[in-house]
């Protein structure tokens, strides 16, 4: 009796410490860096041809009676919300990091100032100081590009004054090339530039059509003179002076923010806590990375718990935790952050058994980013409806259904094959489902085409 009795403690007080000694705390990961620009995203010559093109639409859209700013009229300017979003469909928490900020120190070698009296910009071989911001997709700069997941949208209302699509994408070198672009002008005849759309992938509107505030402009891309996928957004005022639209002591071109709502100077953020079946596989330019992504696994698998942050801050702490399908912590630790870096990231791997539902969570900066996952719980998602898709996933209270071949029922079950929800009204193009009266949890969605074909998606439900 006393040799069970030892026993029993062994199994309930000393294997839980070996088991949690398994896990090592210590990650893998770091500063992943887009090469430094040496050289202006547009030389003079070809500033210039798109401020004549400018010029010359503009003449044309006043001798047609289409021009819908009104030029050089003094009053307010307009205020521009953030240039760079997540297309529809997407489920990263954010996919940007803002890399160079606009040069207010005459291009002479090595001075470079910044709005915040920083150095967060680059100085130029060609004697050019930077003129915009140059924002990045992040995380996956190609991938993202692939799949047209960083997208930019009209800062604020606007009219289509010059456009230029068709040139090559994936440059990775400072050149010559002409970019992808789109430039706006506003009510006031200010004008914002978004600079390096990818190939094809700008709006179907064209130069006379206007624009709202959110609005589609284009992928972000890497043509023109360029190292990787980003956006070049800069703005000029009536008298086509350069502006730099955030307000700081630093700040000689204008004396109050063009924002509306201005974001820090340093904005650290979790863009992405994701887990995956390896770690991911960052290439050259401008090869895409391989990010092994993955929601499913099997029993014992080594999973790799990754976070991906924009303005890793020194001396700041990140928070994580694997949360068990009881809701229970398996584990928990802080993660001291001794760098600052502009794009990082960081994972650790760990084997898991116990099956059902997981979340990975990472808090920083008072954010918190949960990813589900599952261990053991299969989906499946066949290839019978190729051209449908459903989002997002993991959803709240809408689910969005687009498919281009008519659906006859779609049907959500729990993970015991239970009807949860079922919708027999025929879709030939998209409709919205509530989905307001699931609970939190794994879910999946059945849908059956008027031909009798399937497709099978797991569904998170938050």
């Amino acid at each position: 009796m006393k040799n069970t009795i030892l026993l029993l403690a062994f199994v309930v007080f000393i294997l839980p410490i070996l088991h949690s000694q398994n896990f090592n705390k210590i990650p893998k990961g770091g500063e992943v860096k887009i090469k430094k620009q040496t050289t202006s995203c547009l030389s003079t010559s070809q500033r210039n041809v798109i401020k004549n093109q400018i010029k010359e639409n503009i003449q044309l859209l006043k001798k047609e009676g289409n021009l819908k700013s009104n030029i050089k009229q003094s009053g307010g300017h307009p205020l521009f919300i953030w240039p760079v979003t997540q297309a529809d469909g997407f489920n990263y928490n954010s996919v940007w990091a803002l890399i160079n900020y606009v040069d207010h120190n005459p291009a002479y070698p090595g001075l470079i100032t910044d709005y915040n009296c920083g150095t967060r910009s680059y100085d130029t071989n060609s004697g050019y100081n930077h003129q915009g911001f140059d924002i990045s997709n992040w995380p996956f700069w190609w991938k993202q590009m692939d799949n047209n997941q960083a997208i930019a949208v009209a800062a604020a209302d606007g009219q289509i004054i010059a456009k230029n699509d068709g040139s090559y994408d994936r440059n990775c070198s400072f050149n010559n090339d002409t970019p992808n672009y789109i430039i706006l002008q506003h009510d006031d005849g200010s004008e914002s530039w978004y600079l390096h759309f990818k190939n094809g992938g700008l709006t179907s509107k064209n130069v006379g059509e206007s624009v709202t505030t959110g609005e589609f402009l284009g992928v972000l891309g890497s043509s023109g003179s360029s190292t990787a996928p980003h956006l070049h957004f800069e703005v000029y005022d009536t008298n086509d002076n350069l502006i730099d639209p955030s307000q700081g002591s630093c700040n000689d071109f204008n004396n109050e923010t063009w924002w509306v709502n201005q974001k820090p100077y340093n904005n650290p953020n979790i863009n992405a806590a994701l887990t995956h079946s390896s770690p991911p596989e960052f290439y050259g330019c401008p090869v895409s990375e391989v990010t092994n992504e993955s929601d499913q696994f099997n029993p014992g698998d080594l999973v790799t718990f990754a976070v991906y942050l924009r303005d890793q801050e020194a001396g700041t702490t990140m928070y994580l935790k694997i949360i068990k399908p009881d809701n229970t912590t398996l584990y928990e630790w802080d993660f001291n952050l001794t760098d600052d870096f502009l794009t990082s990231y960081w994972y650790w791997q760990y084997n898991l058994t116990d099956q059902g539902l997981w979340k990975w969570e990472a808090t920083y900066q008072g954010e918190t980013v949960s990813h589900p996952f599952n261990v053991g719980v299969l989906g499946t998602e066949d290839n019978s409806l190729t051209n449908t898709i459903v989002y997002p996933n993991p959803v709240e209270d809408q689910l969005i259904i687009k498919t281009e071949q008519p659906i006859k029922k779609v049907t959500i079950k729990d993970l015991l094959g239970r009807t949860i929800l079922e919708n027999n009204s025929p879709i030939t193009s998209s409709m919205e489902l509530n989905t307001n009266s699931l609970n939190k949890g794994l879910y999946f969605v059945r849908l059956t085409s008027i031909t009798n074909k399937t497709k099978t998606i797991k569904l998170i439900k938050n």
